[in-house]
């Protein structure tokens, strides 16, 4: 995709991946929108990035999602680019009782989300020129990991919508790109230095050169081996990776 001249709509735009994605195509000359919750954290994004405009969205909700796509299209009409980012990411327990509250709100954030928001903008991207969806994916969308089973589940789910939707609109003059990005050291679970985690600043360079490569998957390098089938030999793998985990433990507390 081109990295400069778009009108880009990011949504979970005011933290980790999301901010430092949005920060990124504004400095290289995008207009950028950011999505978000609350509004003291967009203000604040948007503050340190003058030109970057925010809108409170939550992804949970469908009737938002259709009014604000709405007010998108009605107040960036060049709007080309969706960027399908926001996602949460809760301990669970497949092995015991799971918290309804927490895998519904999962799924309808990490899955329903992106489905719904490319949903309500397709209309308006298959009437724009240069029109890209990215979906957020994640390293553990081919390699699920049993302490996150639910996220784990939604992000397999996002790349299956990717390889489905690419093929749909391959004659709408919409793109679509999947980017799967490893552990980075973000918030999402708890922002620790841990040496296993990628530094945020080294993944979004990776990514935006992995954008503007015209690639339709977006991953480093160091998970090659982890996208890459492992077909009969899956079961190993997953086990062997999750015990990993097991001896030694993802921080969870701050």
């Amino acid at each position: 995709m081109q990295l400069s001249g778009n009108t880009i709509f990011i949504t979970g735009g005011t933290s980790g991946i999301g901010r430092g994605i949005a920060e990124e195509f504004h400095r290289l000359g995008n207009q950028v929108i950011i999505s978000g919750r609350r509004k003291a954290l967009l203000d604040e994004v948007t503050r340190a990035n003058p030109g970057m405009a925010g809108i409170e969205l939550d992804i949970q909700d469908p009737a938002q999602i259709k009014a604000v796509s709405a007010q998108l299209v009605k107040d960036f009409p060049t709007l080309n680019v969706v960027f399908n980012n926001a996602g949460i990411m809760p301990f669970d327990n497949p092995a015991g009782e799971q918290d309804d509250e927490s895998i519904v709100a999962t799924v309808a954030t990490n899955f329903l989300g992106p489905v719904r928001v490319t949903s309500a903008l397709l209309p308006h991207l298959k009437q724009q020129k240069n029109a890209v969806v990215i979906h957020n994916s994640s390293v553990l969308a081919f390699l699920p990991l049993a302490t996150n089973a639910v996220y784990s589940a939604t992000k397999a789910a996002v790349h299956s919508y990717a390889l489905t939707q690419r093929f749909a609109l391959r004659d709408a003059g919409v793109r679509v790109i999947e980017v799967a990005p490893p552990w980075v050291d973000t918030d999402l679970i708890h922002k620790s230095g841990d040496p296993r985690a990628m530094p945020l600043k080294d993944f979004i360079a990776a990514t935006m050169a992995g954008l503007g490569s015209g690639r339709d998957e977006v991953y480093v390098d160091a998970i090659q081996a982890l996208r890459d089938n492992p077909g009969s030999g899956e079961h190993a793998l997953i086990n062997a990776f999750n015990q990993s985990i097991v001896d030694n433990p993802i921080p969870t507390g701050h």
